[in-house]
């Protein structure tokens, strides 16, 4: 037997079995040797008396009375029996498993595995276990018409075989000294069937090391590759030209947006290709710097694309630059344009006449074509999958990359799922920016708060209410935004203006209610997460979040981020009735700290890194053992380990190949 033989030739191992492993990832011998389990039943014999209430054990006595089966309602029945421990007398019990009468037999020892119930003095039995098997059970993840004795027997079969000794260390010899980690092979016979508990915490402990090392050396080696296996543009400016542009600007950067620009700027410039991420919190300025990388782009007779995931964003962001840079040729791309308006940009842009471009989905779309193309910029990236901005990189003759999100990403996920970028992060606030103030309120007090509102209406105020639903449902008992716009008319009437705004409406009716809001001819705009991202009302001071608990963090954030951005005193209010802990715990967190970064890790902890951007969408890799929260201390280690190693790459040519990035991530 070999390691890279089927599975089909193991015995025991038909048709139907390899297509259930196959189900699971495992084609080859040595798939299945590395396809640990999730976790362990401890089997090991407790002493009654160490036990705790609730408490999984097992407990080994002789048996002291008869098994008795009562039978109770349709198909219900319950074994009982008592065991001797020393001094200690046990009632066992096992509900619907009357077959187990064979293997009680009174004055012969047995050994049950079960939860203790300390009220009853009893044990609510779940297995029997054979006494020689007394110990660590692994535990694996199984596809429909698995069985873990199956799983576990061709894994012992590949054990018996001798198998094991193919399997070739991966890890350079310094790292294992260094941090003390078991070898391979020995790691993963302990991780199938560990001696003790100590022995799995140090196989996992390798396992998870090589899992998060290997995956930054993969980085690592995309990142030389995006260096210097491909050449950049060298996109040849007048810095001076910069200058006099940021000299125009009605406001004056801050150090952190300069930084982040000079960084971008240098990218540009060098004949490297630019792999960037930029990154701040709400509200910090991203939008402007990405706009002077563009006309940086645009003075260098190169065209410049950006990709939003909204068509309410494209439009601000075409307005705003059509603002900024009068002098150039700027054009917008969304769905639903004219026929007639679609043919004249794709016209523009393939000829050069146009030299920005903002746009949504429809930018990727085919017959979208540039004459130039020297930046991408995709904004909020995490919106996108990774294919859409792939497509995009390659509309141009591999044009400078630069991603942007507004939702901050806890440094975890930053050096995973962007590992392969270089990252300048703006972690400043404008000046003149006033804190927001964040309230969480019960539905019983919204009376109260449309009482409030009403008086900061009265001084000039502007109000977003939102909402999670467009429409009633049955399902859901939440506050839905056309039933809200009603309620709002009725309550303040001829007082205040209310609009509403949602994504099933079309374009020209979306652009209209945004213009009347930004120009003060509503006072209250209610919508849906459509405003979520992005939308820059100054005058608007006050955002209240219906059934705020509904929402993640990053995304309250986010709608908390579309007030406080003048110099007016700013407000969120939650109104939410939480049923679970962690609804309570997000409303708490939002009312403690208005900074995005803390926020993104309090998320990660609380829902993981694939709710937050999806594994597909971010490109994050699914790993087998490692938990990218609390094994954050390997992470560190790992990445600090494969950049230095790969700075010495020559002297570790196999290690390099083994990480080979043709293909890569995208």
């Amino acid at each position: 037997m070999k390691l890279t033989d089927s599975v089909q030739f193991l015995k025991g191992v038909g048709p139907k079995s390899v297509e259930n492993f196959q189900k699971l990832g495992i084609f080859t011998v040595q798939d299945l040797l590395l396809y640990f389990p999730f976790r362990y039943e401890d089997f090991a014999s407790r002493s009654v008396f160490e036990l705790l209430d609730g408490e999984k054990a097992t407990l080994i006595g002789k048996v002291v009375t008869p098994a008795n089966v009562q039978y109770y309602g349709f198909k219900r029945n319950r074994l009982s029996f008592k065991i001797k421990q020393d001094e200690a007398v046990i009632a066992v019990s096992f509900f619907n498993q009357p077959y187990l009468a064979d293997k009680v037999e009174v004055g012969k020892e047995i050994a049950v595995y079960g939860k203790w119930e300390q009220a009853k003095q009893q044990l609510l039995g779940m297995k029997v276990v054979a006494q020689v098997d007394d110990g660590l059970e692994p535990v694996y993840h199984l596809t429909a018409g698995m069985k873990q004795s199956s799983l576990v027997k061709a894994i012992q079969q590949v054990f018996d075989a001798g198998v094991l000794t193919e399997l070739t260390e991966n890890l350079p010899q310094f790292l294992l000294q260094k941090y003390r980690l078991m070898g391979r092979q020995e790691a993963v016979r302990a991780m199938h069937f560990p001696a003790d508990m100590q022995a799995h915490k140090q196989a996992l402990r390798r396992v998870k090391f090589e899992e998060l090392f290997m995956f930054q050396l993969k980085l690592q080696a995309l990142k030389n590759k995006e260096k210097s296996g491909r050449a950049g543009l060298a996109i040849a400016f007048e810095t001076q030209e910069i200058e006099d542009k940021i000299f125009e600007l009605p406001f004056e950067l801050t150090g952190a947006q300069r930084r982040a620009l000079n960084e971008i700027l240098q990218d540009m410039k060098s004949s490297y290709h630019m792999n960037r991420l930029l990154q701040g919190d709400v509200g910090s300025g991203k939008t402007v710097v990405a706009s002077l990388a563009m006309y940086a782009a645009c003075l260098a007779n190169f065209q410049a694309a950006i990709m939003v995931p909204t068509e309410i964003l494209a439009r601000q962001h075409y307005a705003n630059l059509k603002a900024l840079f009068p002098e150039l040729s700027v054009s917008l791309l969304v769905s639903g344009l004219k026929t007639s308006e679609r043919r004249e940009i794709l016209a523009d842009l393939a000829s050069g006449r146009t030299h920005m471009v903002v746009g949504t989905h429809a930018l990727i779309q085919e017959g979208v074509d540039f004459y130039n193309l020297g930046l991408v910029i995709t904004d909020e990236q995490h919106r996108f999958g990774v294919n859409q901005r792939k497509v995009l990189r390659e509309k141009g003759q591999n044009p400078d990359v630069l991603m942007m999100t507004a939702t901050p990403i806890p440094r975890t996920l930053a050096i995973t799922a962007f590992g392969d970028m270089d990252v300048s992060i703006i972690d400043e606030l404008p000046k003149g920016r006033q804190p927001i103030t964040t309230r969480w309120v019960k539905h019983e007090q919204f009376a109260e708060v449309l009482k409030w509102i009403k008086s900061e209406v009265d001084h000039g105020a502007q109000v977003y209410f939102v909402s999670p639903l467009i429409e009633e449902s049955e399902a859901l008992d939440l506050k839905n935004a056309e039933a809200l716009f009603t309620e709002l008319q009725e309550y303040f009437g001829m007082f205040a203006q209310v609009g509403l705004l949602h994504g099933k409406m079309k374009n020209d009716e979306k652009d209209h209610i945004m213009q009347d809001f930004k120009a003060k001819k509503l006072d209250i705009l209610v919508s849906t997460t459509v405003i979520e991202v992005g939308v820059d009302v100054p005058n608007a001071t006050i955002m209240v979040i219906m059934d705020a608990d509904r929402f993640g963090l990053s995304q309250l954030h986010q709608l908390r981020g579309r007030v406080g951005r003048g110099t007016k005193k700013s407000y969120t209010i939650l109104v939410a009735n939480p049923k679970s802990d962690s609804g309570k715990q997000r409303m708490k967190i939002m009312t403690e700290t208005q900074n995005g970064f803390i926020l993104a890790e309090e998320d990660l902890k609380m829902r993981g890194s694939g709710e937050i951007f999806g594994v597909r969408q971010s490109g994050l890799p699914e790993f087998v053992a490692a938990d990218l929260v609390n094994d954050y201390n390997i992470l560190e280690v790992a990445r600090k380990e494969a950049v230095a190693l790969f700075k010495e790459a020559e002297h570790y040519p196999e290690l390099i190949a083994q990480v080979s990035v043709e293909g890569g991530f995208d």
